[in-house]
Formats: structure tokens, sequence, C-alpha cells
């Protein structure tokens, strides 16, 4: 069923050819990319269980900010690239809800600005259990957030995104997940958040190579557009690898031989690498997009199971 009427209005809604109303913000939250927000999050947890740590009341709040943080950021993309000029009809992704005219542009722009707050309120919660600087991290998320697509200089468009998430949904994630857990940070945090961060970067580097003309002719200079497609290809799978390194390093560093679960992934880290260099069409960049997201969620399934054995 499609919204109509009144009913659609209210809800900032075009109901002239759009798509269910569910379905229009669902896809607004860009589910492909939830995995970077859901794995930190694992990691961060199993390395806490596994020196006895272990607090899920903590760690589900700490799921709860990082999908929000996801979500608002991905609402504040879905706004500013279409104030900027990056969403236009010659988009070659999915369509996205305000440049499609399904979503008025100020109905976006208040949906980032609740989701952030839902965002704020949340991190305050797990100052009882980390302290109150807490809060530059969540203030911090927030900001980058925003400023990803937003502001006077856009990381986005700057060529600062890859960096962003590595940051963010790698170091910061990971890091703070265990903190609040463990009280503490140690090598092994640092060490286990960097494969999470450079999956996660991985995601956005398949999103760059599928819109790398079109970003070009907005003005967007992501590392795509910047040094080409070929560096992109070194880029996905220099992490690809790295993220098979790591394992690795902790069996040497004296953790169990469990912690090698995330080899197992190995063929289909080689598949993937050979579909991005083989992709020719839009559609074949979306799905590998999409598994991407999953190869991440995966691995930080293995590593976590890793972590706790």
């Amino acid at each position: 069923m499609t919204v109509h009427g009144d009913y659609a209005q209210g809800l900032g809604v075009n109901a002239v050819n759009s798509p269910p109303f569910f379905k229009i913000w669902f896809s607004a939250t860009r589910p492909r990319t939830l995995p970077a927000a859901l794995a930190p999050v694992v990691v961060g947890t199993a390395l806490a269980a596994h020196v006895g740590r272990a607090d899920f009341a903590a760690a589900a709040l700490c799921l709860l900010f990082a999908g929000l943080i996801q979500i608002g950021t991905n609402f504040a993309n879905d706004y500013f690239d279409y104030m900027k000029g990056a969403d236009t009809e010659t988009r070659v992704g999915p369509l996205r809800a305000v440049a499609a005219g399904w979503v008025r542009p100020e109905v976006m722009k208040r949906a980032m600005i609740g989701v952030f707050a839902a965002a704020f309120t949340v991190g305050l919660g797990l100052i009882a259990w980390g302290g109150p600087w807490l809060m530059v991290i969540g203030v911090a998320s927030i900001v980058c957030g925003v400023a990803y697509t937003g502001g006077p200089w856009p990381l986005g468009y700057n060529g600062l995104g890859d960096i962003f998430v590595f940051l963010f949904f790698g170091l910061v994630a990971v890091g703070a997940t265990y903190f609040v857990q463990a009280g503490t940070l140690t090598s092994d945090v640092w060490l286990a958040a960097v494969p999470v961060g450079l999956l996660a970067a991985n995601i956005l580097v398949v999103n760059n190579y599928r819109d790398g003309a079109t970003d070009a002719l907005a003005g967007k200079r992501t590392l795509v557009v910047r040094f080409g497609l070929r560096f992109a290809r070194a880029q996905f799978n220099g992490s690809l690898v790295l993220a098979g390194v790591m394992p690795v390093v902790f069996w040497v560093r004296g953790f169990s031989v469990c912690c090698l679960l995330p080899l197992l992934l190995a063929p289909v880290a080689w598949r993937h690498s050979g579909r991005l260099r083989a992709s020719q069409t839009p559609a074949e960049l979306i799905a590998l997009l999409g598994d991407t997201g999953k190869l991440l969620a995966v691995y930080a399934g293995l590593a976590a199971t890793g972590f706790v054995l």
C-alpha cells in the first residue's frame, strides 16, 4: 500500500508514484551499511568477555547508540547530498528519498535531528559506566555524522570519508564499547579495532566506486575521484589483506588458535576482490556493497567467537 492524501503530506511524503511509507524510510536507513554499527560493538563486547568484564546492559546501549549514529548519518547524507546536488536523476545507485521526491528536504532534516537527539540521549545513559568524558565521544560522533556531507567543509566531499569511517566505526566504537565494560583500554583493543574499521571503510569504497562519475560532476572529491579506480581497488584489497593478517597477530600474541576463525572468510574476500575488479554495472556494485557489509558482520562474529572461546 502506498501513502495517500493529507496523511502522506502530514508525514512529509510525496504520495505520487512513491513506494510504501515504511519502505521509503527503511531504505533511507541504508540497511546495507548497518553492519558497520553492529560489528564494533560485537567485537568490543567479546574482548570484554575475554577478560571476564562483559556487561550486556552497557553493550546494548552501545549498540543502540552506534545504530542511531549510523542512521542519523545516512539521513544527513540523504539531505545534504540532495542540497549540494550530488544526488540527481543521473545517479546510478539506489534512489534516495529526498532526491526521488518521496520525502521533502525539511522532513528529512527533522528526521536527522531527531535521530541524532535520540543517539545523544542514549549516550547519556552510558555515563554511568564510562564517566562524563564519554559525552565528548558522543558529541564528536554526531558532529562528524553531520559534517560527513554537511557544513562548510564536508568530510565526504574532501576525501576524508574513509578516515572518518575507520576512526569512528573502528577505533572509537570498539574502544568505547570495551571501555564502558572493562574500565580500561589495552593494545589488544586497538588491534582488534583495525580490521573492523578497515572492513567498514570498504563499504564506503564500494559505494564511492559505483558513484565515481556522478560524484566527480557534483564536485564530491572522494578518494575514488581523486586517485581513480585502480587506487580504490588497491585500498579495498589492502584492507582485506590486513583484516586477514590481524587474527594471525592475535595468535602470535598468545591468543588461542580459535582467534584464527576469521580466516575462514579468505575465499569470500578473494571473490569480493575479483567482483570489484570485474564489475561493469551499478547493479553488480550494489550487490557487492551489500555483501561487503555482510562480510564485516560475519568477520566480527567469527572474531568475537574466537575471543570468547
